[in-house]
């Protein structure tokens, strides 16, 4: 178990939105404040992570014929958990997020990382890789939604945020005025927004990793030459 390298893999390398492409459709939908960026990274962290550990735990008993089924019903379980937790405790956020909470099940992050590597991996592999991917992907959303809220209507922290009150979990917090809403380009708090902010985000790692792969392979070429 190498977890510095599962935790530059869950932020960096293989992060499961901008490298693995995969759970984009809640990423882009759900992204319009940090209020429900910061809710729905944490729900998708903790059932991720529960749901690793679960598979990595029943991993050599579970039939190969029926795995994905498998699969699916632990992750239902979870979400549901999770769902009912939102409910009770932090109702505007489950209105807030609605039918991406129970969307969750069919999540392709959390069925790719059972198939990936919980089915192939220890419990403690599988749970800090859960924490990592989760991470990664709260980071993502996290960050389409600042850019998003700022660049659309002048703002940080809505929902979360209140000058008054300090950090709010009603959603009720109207956030930091950076500038006059007026000025913002609404657009992107519209889905229009959602894919220009991913695909921006998407093209920044991809250019990114290309760069540190070229980096890699001139120092590689470097010492070979020298080594000859």
């Amino acid at each position: 178990m190498n977890i510095k390298k599962q935790f530059k893999e869950g932020l960096i390398t293989n992060n499961p939105v901008l490298v693995q492409l995969i759970g984009m459709c809640a990423t882009m939908a759900i992204t319009t404040t940090l209020f429900n960026g910061v809710g729905m990274g944490l729900s998708v962290l903790i059932i991720l992570t529960c749901c690793n550990v679960v598979v990595a735990a029943i991993r050599k008993i579970i039939p190969n014929e029926i795995r994905l089924a498998i699969f699916v019903v632990i992750i239902a379980g979870f979400v549901t958990i999770v769902d009912l937790l939102l409910k009770a405790y932090i109702p505007a956020l489950s209105d807030a997020l609605g039918v991406f909470i129970p969307l969750i099940v069919v999540n392709c992050i959390i069925i790719g990382r059972a198939e990936a590597f919980c089915q192939k991996n220890t419990v403690g592999a599988s749970f800090f890789d859960g924490i990592f991917q989760g991470i990664g992907y709260t980071l993502v959303l996290i960050v389409m939604c600042v850019f998003r809220e700022f660049t659309g209507s002048g703002r940080f922290g809505g929902g979360l945020i209140d000058l008054a009150k300090g950090i709010t979990m009603d959603g009720t917090g109207a956030g930091i005025q950076i500038f006059p809403e007026t000025y913002g380009a609404s657009i992107m708090t519209l889905p229009f927004g959602g894919f220009l902010t991913l695909g921006l985000l998407i093209a920044l790692m991809q250019y990114a990793l290309k760069k540190s792969a070229k980096k890699q392979e001139l120092k590689a070429q470097e010492e070979k030459e020298a080594e000859e």
